[in-house]
């Protein structure tokens, strides 16, 4: 994955401990996605995934102030390589917001797993820097999912 300089775009790089199959499958298997999902404190009590080209997948996100809905449509699963789909919130009104593009690879390294995020076509730098910061969360609870 080429890194960008779009200021629209979102790159995130991170080393997981565990092999390129088993942290490709924490995104794809439901029972492993709710254990990480989401900013830590916030809990994912749904989750419906269709990990194939041209799959749906739907998650709810439950926090403090209500829950979010956040789905989209998978283009690649390349298991363990890259995972690639599009990604929209929910609005109050039932319509889908904004939609974004995800691509995440994943490459074997001596600590485990290099995996790597970007997500692109923000529509603001500031949604940008939101995900930045929940995304890294996220993948918090995702190392300790493989630290236990």
């Amino acid at each position: 994955m080429p890194q960008t300089t779009d200021d629209r775009a979102l790159e995130i790089s991170r080393t997981i401990p565990a092999t390129p199959e088993a942290v490709f499958d924490a995104w794809i298997d439901p029972a492993q996605l709710v254990r990480w999902w989401g900013p830590e404190g916030v809990t994912t009590p749904h989750c419906d995934l269709d990990p194939r080209a041209g799959g749906n997948w739907t998650t709810t996100m439950r926090t403090s102030n209500g829950e979010m809905v956040v789905s989209g449509v998978y283009t690649a699963v390349e298991r363990p390589h890259r995972l690639a789909f599009s990604w929209a919130w929910t609005q109050e009104d039932g319509s889908r917001g904004h939609e974004t593009v995800v691509e995440v690879t994943f490459e074997a390294v001596a600590e485990g797993t290099r995996m790597r995020l970007l997500q692109q076509r923000f529509a603001t730098t500031e949604h940008r820097d939101n995900h930045r910061m929940g995304w890294g969360s996220s993948f918090n609870d995702l190392e300790k999912l493989f630290a236990s």
